[in-house]
């Protein structure tokens, strides 16, 4: 939803067919078009033309997956961040995940040029190039680290047994899991920060 200082979101419909109208321009546009709207920061919202559902996820995801396939292309996504990202949606913290991303990613964002620019100052353009792939790999590698942390139960929300066999320990009483998510949120956030300084 558009805050009063913004613009709407330009509107775009799919139609049975798949191709995707752009009602600002009326025009036909493609995938790789809505690709240049979001890396500019235009924001748009799509609508299945025929039932007028809101299908902007399926899309931005179709989006990443042609991305994540183009020859060539580097790839964002690392493997091990998809199979626990695959984990999670059978995962009884599954609903810490959305606003966890949001959080990394807004944090990323706002840092990203700060970074740039000082990598570029201290570097040349090929150091650039690998410092900032490994600041991915790193931002990446805490963001699995951290999201294990979020996951002391087995697939199926049960306390696993220790090495001996012996009977997993009772689940601590809601709010000090509560207590505990806040404060495990709190310490991502420092650790967040800190890799954001380096």
């Amino acid at each position: 939803m558009a805050d009063s200082g913004k613009s709407a979101p330009t509107v775009i419909k799919k139609y049975a067919n798949r191709r995707l109208y752009h009602t600002g321009t009326s025009t036909y546009v493609t995938l790789e078009d809505l690709a240049a709207m979001v890396q500019a920061g235009e924001d748009f919202v799509v609508y299945d033309a025929k039932s007028g559902e809101d299908i902007t996820r399926s899309v931005l995801t179709q989006i990443i997956f042609e991305q994540e396939n183009k020859a060539g292309a580097e790839n964002l996504l690392p493997v091990a961040f998809l199979r626990q990202l695959i984990r999670f949606y059978g995962d009884s913290m599954r609903a810490m995940v959305p606003s966890f991303l949001e959080f990394s990613m807004d944090h990323l964002a706002r840092e990203q040029d700060g970074l740039r620019e000082k990598m570029s100052q201290t570097f040349g353009a090929t150091a650039f190039q690998h410092a900032m792939e490994e600041q991915v790999r790193a931002n990446m590698s805490f963001f699995s680290e951290a999201m294990r942390m979020f996951t002391p139960f087995g697939p199926a929300g049960q306390a696993g047994a220790d090495k001996q066999g012996e009977a997993p320990a009772a689940a601590p009483a809601p709010r000090g899991e509560l207590d505990d998510l806040k404060r495990q949120m709190a310490e991502m956030q420092s650790r967040l920060e800190a890799l954001a300084k380096k």
